[in-house]
């Protein structure tokens, strides 16, 4: 199932086309600046020494942020425009490539302590080889962090979709005043935490985290609608490489 949004002339998840909007738009919104980014550093925590791969890195937030914190981060998206991006916010020297997750990644085997991956798999249908992709870049015990969009999300915009069929949705943006289309698959919670025991990974945790405490004051008028700071956006997990 996919909306019809009317926008024939918008490429769905063109990111070459939109990622300077899409970067700029990012950069202080409630959703990716003041919810994603905080809860993926909060569930990496300490990460000082480690070898970290930021998979589908966008603009390079997360990955600036980890760095800060002593991580030593390598980084790839599928869009050229991306990349070129986040080269200008993280320096010259930083290990970024275009690289697409569908097809195997330039990596070793066991080169990373952990992967990030934040709000990119629910873009793909199979996760199959992915996800194995994600595993063998990993050392053992090894962590894949994780944010995808909540499962929920698609029968609360879609009431009368069955909520357990793996189907392709969509939905229509303004990114810093340019028009996007972002294009998802919706796969039922079962069907996530299938695949990654499947891949080998074993489930550590499973979370609906608040937005930021700073939040509060910033989205004032809309956070004002949550009274416990909690929302039904992304679903977050940790998982550990058997």
């Amino acid at each position: 199932m996919s909306a019809n949004l009317g926008s024939a002339d918008v490429v769905a998840n063109g990111y070459d086309s939109f990622g300077e909007a899409y970067a700029v738009e990012n950069e202080s919104s409630l959703v990716n600046a003041y919810y994603t980014l905080p809860a993926m550093v909060d569930l990496a925590g300490d990460v000082a020494g480690r070898r970290i791969l930021d998979a589908g890195c966008g603009s390079g937030p997360l990955f600036a942020a980890l760095r800060e914190r002593g991580a030593v981060v390598s980084g790839f998206d599928a869009s050229t425009t991306m990349v070129e991006v986040a080269r200008r916010r993280l320096g010259a020297d930083a290990d970024l490539r275009v690289a697409d997750l569908g097809r195997p990644l330039p990596y070793g085997d066991g080169e990373f302590d952990d992967v990030v991956a934040a709000l990119v798999l629910h873009y793909l249908e199979d996760w199959t080889g992915p996800l194995a992709e994600l595993r063998r870049v990993l050392r053992p015990g090894g962590r894949l962090i994780l944010a995808v969009n909540h499962p929920i999300l698609y029968k609360m915009i879609n009431p009368s979709a069955d909520y357990f069929a793996t189907v392709k949705w969509s939905d229509e943006y303004a990114f810093a005043g340019q028009k996007a289309v972002l294009e998802y698959w919706h796969r039922p919670l079962h069907a996530m935490t299938d695949a990654f025991t499947a891949a080998g990974f074993r489930i550590a945790v499973v979370s609906e985290p608040p937005a930021a405490p700073e939040a509060r004051e910033v989205f004032a008028e809309e956070m004002a609608r949550f009274p416990s700071g909690a929302f039904l956006s992304f679903l977050f997990f940790v998982l550990e490489a058997a």
